[in-house]
């Protein structure tokens, strides 16, 4: 798998891993740790070396504001420090998250307090990350700026730091998500700017789904509604690049690396929001290597597939379609760096803690009281990942020989 105009190539893999950290409250208060619940923080250096073992050699992480902050400019880098050290001594380059959804108990993505609070936090997180990774380091201020929005502000999925959810007292989501997108854009840019101060170095990866919207009947009103709603993927990336709400102080720069998100749910129709099922192969679904191209039109950025991956027995099925769809892309001239396979452990579910994904590169066994208990290797899903490594580096391998002549010693 290779080819495309990619002379940045700052990743020490093409195939990368994901461990989930979301780290909000959700709407029935409960405290999420998705590095606590899968077990990955007592198994840190197991994880790391697993993920070696199957060539991947560039994982994501998220340091966690909302666990990281424990009073206002008081904060624990403990357990980045820790994943910081693992990683080096395992040989993983990792790719941090500063903010995965989650705030200081005293802060809402309602105020605007939140913007110098968060530019302070990120300050201190990549003055800790930085003298214990080799560079080049990579931030992801906040993930998935849109899809916290929309979250926040029409469902109660981010708690009590979302939008108020009294009956009568929350505004139109089409309006106070849109504000919250605005908020976030502006803390991730104070972000940059206070990572920067510390790490000069710096790179950054911003993060959102990347989706396809049909309308259920062919009437110019849903074809207008579908156009729509497939318009709001852009205006996070926008904002960021100074094209929409320049008054945020975004500026093209801004936009360095772009992480899109795809699932088998990323497609629907609208307004019935029936998701466009990917096993019965829907064909209205659009391939992943147009959909990557449509944001190398628009934007002119390297990518990066950020998050992928499915559920039970379509895993490897899934990975199959992914990796085939990223060799498409490349071919076309898409400058796209990798792909992370997301999540690499089983999860439970962000509104019901009790219940758990199967979704992982490892399956994790859970004891009497619930709690992760070690790990089982997927062995389809990782067949199949390991088939597409092998042939990368093949195809890595007549790269070199058709860049560099014949081999050394060969005769031609």
């Amino acid at each position: 798998m290779s080819g495309g105009p990619l002379t940045d190539r700052p990743f020490r893999s093409f195939w990368m891993g994901g461990y989930e950290g979301a780290d909000h409250v959700n709407g029935r208060g409960d405290a999420l740790d998705m590095v606590r619940a899968t077990g990955h923080d007592r198994l840190l250096a197991r994880d790391y070396r697993e993920a070696r073992r199957l060539g991947l050699r560039c994982v994501r992480e998220s340091v966690g504001w909302r666990l990281s902050e424990r009073a206002p400019g008081a904060w624990d880098f403990s357990r980045a420090r820790c994943m910081a050290r693992t990683a080096r001594r395992e040989g993983l380059q990792v790719l941090w998250t500063l903010m995965h959804y989650g705030v200081p108990p005293d802060l809402t993505l309602l105020d605007d307090a939140l913007i110098p609070r968060f530019a302070r936090f990120a300050a201190a997180a990549a003055a800790a990350i930085r003298p214990l990774c080799p560079g080049p380091r990579f931030y992801t201020p906040i993930n998935e700026i849109s899809f916290l929005a929309w979250a926040a502000s029409s469902s109660d999925a981010m708690g009590p730091a979302g939008a108020p959810h009294e009956v009568g007292a929350r505004e139109d989501s089409r309006i106070s998500g849109y504000e919250i997108k605005r908020r976030l854009v502006r803390a991730a840019l104070a972000g940059m700017d206070a990572i920067r101060e510390v790490d000069p170095q710096a790179r950054f990866l911003h993060i959102d789904p990347v989706i396809h919207v049909v309308p259920t009947q062919d009437t110019p009103d849903q074809r207008a509604l579908a156009e729509q709603v497939a318009s709001y993927q852009w205006q996070a990336f926008d904002m960021l690049a100074g094209r929409q709400d320049p008054e945020l102080g975004g500026h093209p720069a801004a936009l360095d690396w772009i992480g899109l998100n795809h699932y088998h749910s990323s497609q629907w129709e609208v307004p019935s929001e029936k998701r466009l099922a990917w096993h019965l192969g829907d064909p209205r679904r659009q391939p992943l290597s147009a959909l990557l191209g449509q944001v190398w039109q628009r934007y002119g950025r390297p990518l990066l597939v950020a998050e992928t991956g499915h559920i039970g027995r379509g895993r490897a099925d899934w990975l199959h379609d992914i990796a085939g769809e990223a060799q498409r892309a490349l071919r076309a001239g898409v400058p796209l760096g990798g792909v992370c396979l997301y999540p690499m452990l089983d999860r439970p579910d962000w509104y019901e803690p009790a219940r758990w994904h199967r979704s992982g590169l490892w399956h994790v066994p859970r004891d009497a009281r619930g709690a992760a208990a070690g790990r089982r290797l997927v062995r389809p899903y990782a067949r199949a990942l390991a088939d597409w490594e092998r042939g990368r580096r093949s195809a890595m391998a007549l790269d070199l020989v058709a860049d560099h002549g014949s081999p050394a010693g060969s005769h031609a």
